[in-house]
């Protein structure tokens, strides 16, 4: 039988009518998945183009954490209390959906196209402004299991023990539904499977979905299955239209202006010419931001190069050193190899251009992508 909220009814009825809503809370939860491997075999170009950031995927994660917010929120401010002991739980979960939430677009960098301090760009591996991609990468993946089976299904399992249950209670800790166990575990199972591509972005979209029914859950106080149902579905109707809605407006923000443009070609020639110059070794298979690249392989061939000398020209030294476009983007290095002739190959540098998205493919430089090929061998 599931629980009640906190001040709830735990009426038959009531009970009876709850299972329904989970169920469905539940069913949205694992159609993720089902979508995600239906696009990932039938439709690579779409799934490649859907997994990439300020893209739907990353829209809809920010949008289901920043609704789960909201709720919770609500949820504090309606809630009986006595006490900030009966406010501290549903206003710290709002406050970390809404911190996830933003992390998840790093702060509106890439949206706006500013350029964030200079600590995020020399240890942040995504050269972008958040605070988890700072942390090991190891800690980070913990942190994130830790979260998933803690809130998920170690609290609302624990909340099954009579004597846990009333120390929780008296805690002002609000566990999620028992019934929304098995979403959490779905999401838990698909990142330590990692069956497809990107499953981490799938992930974050689960999780954050997974916090909003919780939440949507808890506010209705389970009262009744058409209500619990209805809230379920208009929430998860508000993730797929603001998710829509705002890459639809990201996509707008990110115009062409012909002098980054021009900005653009002239740095990838003289990237293209410093790695040719130097016969510089990459391996198969290859793809990195090009700052990874240099400061893993301790390259010094760009410290007295072409391109370090366009700051005399004009190139702000924050950007030559991290190595960014004229966007604020990372310039990245790119190395193909043929999976039947391995004399094929192709090596190239590339920015993602104005629209700050990457169009091109592991052979071609497409889209608004501003590109140079430095070698190409064995072309059919």
């Amino acid at each position: 039988m599931a629980e009640s909220a906190p001040g709830a009814s735990s009426s038959p009825a009531r009970a009876r009518t709850a299972p329904a809503a989970a169920l469905l809370a539940n069913g949205l939860v694992f159609l993720v998945v089902a979508v995600a491997a239906s696009v990932w075999r039938w439709a690579p170009e779409v799934y490649q183009r859907v997994v990439q950031e300020d893209e739907l995927l990353e829209w809809a994660s920010f949008w289901a954490f920043v609704w789960a917010a909201c709720v919770f929120a609500a949820v504090a401010l309606r809630r009986p209390r006595r006490s900030m002991a009966d406010l501290w739980f549903p206003l710290g979960l709002a406050v970390f959906c809404g911190w996830v939430a933003l992390e998840e677009i790093s702060w509106g960098q890439r949206v706006f196209g500013y350029r964030p301090p200079a600590y995020f760009l020399e240890h942040n591996y995504q050269q972008e402004l958040n605070l988890h991609n700072v942390v090991d990468s190891d800690l980070r993946q913990l942190g994130l299991k830790a979260v998933i089976l803690g809130y998920g299904v170690g609290l609302p399992l624990l909340g099954a023990v009579p004597a846990v249950a009333v120390l929780l209670r008296r805690l002002g800790v609000m566990s999620p539904p028992r019934a929304l166990v098995p979403a959490f575990l779905a999401t838990w199972a698909l990142y330590e499977l990692y069956p497809l591509d990107f499953s981490g972005e799938w992930v974050e979209l689960m999780l954050g979905l997974g916090f909003l029914f919780s939440a949507v859950l808890g506010s209705t106080g389970w009262v009744g299955a058409s209500r619990g149902a209805l809230g379920v579905l208009v929430a998860g109707a508000l993730v797929c239209a603001s998710g829509l809605a705002s890459a639809a407006w990201s996509r707008g923000q990110r115009e062409a202006h012909p002098g980054s443009v021009e900005a653009a070609r002239s740095e990838v020639s003289a990237l293209a010419t410093d790695f040719r110059g130097a016969r510089l070794r990459t391996s198969c298979g290859l793809h990195q931001r090009l700052f990874t690249f240099v400061r893993r392989n301790e390259v010094e061939v760009f410290d007295g190069g072409r391109f370090a000398a366009l700051v005399g020209q004009g190139l702000p030294d924050e950007r030559a050193r991290f190595f960014l476009d004229p966007w604020n983007s990372p310039w990245w290095v790119r190395d193909t190899c043929g999976e039947e002739d391995r004399r094929r190959r192709r090596i190239f540098v590339y920015s993602f251009g104005p629209n700050r998205m990457r169009d091109s493919t592991e052979w071609e430089i497409r889209g608004d992508d501003v590109g140079e090929i430095v070698f190409d061998a064995g072309r059919d």
